[in-house]
């Protein structure tokens, strides 16, 4: 039982060459900082035809935080300059479709693997270019399909507007930072930063991500 994550970056034709750029370097930059805190025997990210990547979470509770820490690395991209103030709109976000089940074939590129997982991953993808979606799962379970799928809409309602400044804030929270380390690692007030993580719905997200990691062990992971 395996997540794999299949993720196109939303109307890339349209960006930047300067845009794009740091979308690929940024991605790069925290794939390796997600292989280290979860080890690479756990984690596999790789990008692919340069405007999307997947990857293979061994560890399928853990897969919705890592999908939110890579959205919130792209989410918080900015290139205006300023001293404290981020709260700039999104230049960059993704459709992120989770699949969670076995895998039959473990190749070196990870887009050559296959298996029920990678299926369920690449299917959703694919419904969600005609959707107005950017977080979905999919699973043997339709109860899990169910609920999550509400959840996760609802989460997109609160990322879609988020600031560059909310996304940052998160960015941090998810690697598990007290409010105090967040405001020393963005140079902000601690106010500030609750602030922040109020308007980015961070008590709710938090709820989600408990929910979901209970729910995937509970009734994926230990039914092994």
């Amino acid at each position: 039982m395996i997540a794999v994550l299949t993720a196109d970056l939303i109307d890339s034709s349209l960006y930047e060459e300067k845009v794009l750029q740091e979308v690929l370097d940024t991605l790069k930059q925290e794939f390796e900082a997600i292989t280290q805190e979860y080890k690479q025997e756990e984690v596999r990210l790789q990008i692919y035809r340069g405007d999307s990547f997947q990857g293979i979470i061994k560890n399928p509770e853990d897969a919705l935080k890592i999908a939110l820490q890579i959205k919130t690395a792209i989410n918080r991209i900015h290139f205006k300059e300023t001293l404290k103030n981020k709260a700039y709109s999104k230049i960059a976000d993704f459709k992120i479709a989770i699949g969670i089940g076995e895998q039959d074939l473990e190749r070196e590129a990870i887009s050559e693997s296959n298996g029920p997982a990678f299926q369920f991953s690449g299917r959703s993808l694919d419904e969600m270019k005609t959707e107005n979606r950017k977080t979905k799962l999919k699973t043997d379970s339709e109860e899990i399909n169910d609920e999550f799928n509400t959840s996760l809409f609802l989460l997109d309602t609160i990322t879609d507007k988020w600031s560059t400044a909310s996304a940052e804030v998160v960015y941090y929270l998810l690697k598990d930072l007290k409010e105090r380390e967040v405001a020393a690692a963005i140079d902000i007030s601690q106010s500030a930063v609750n602030q922040r993580k109020k308007a980015a719905g961070w008590d709710a997200i938090s709820v989600l991500l408990n929910r979901y990691r209970a729910v995937i062990t509970n009734k994926l992971v230990n039914r092994r």
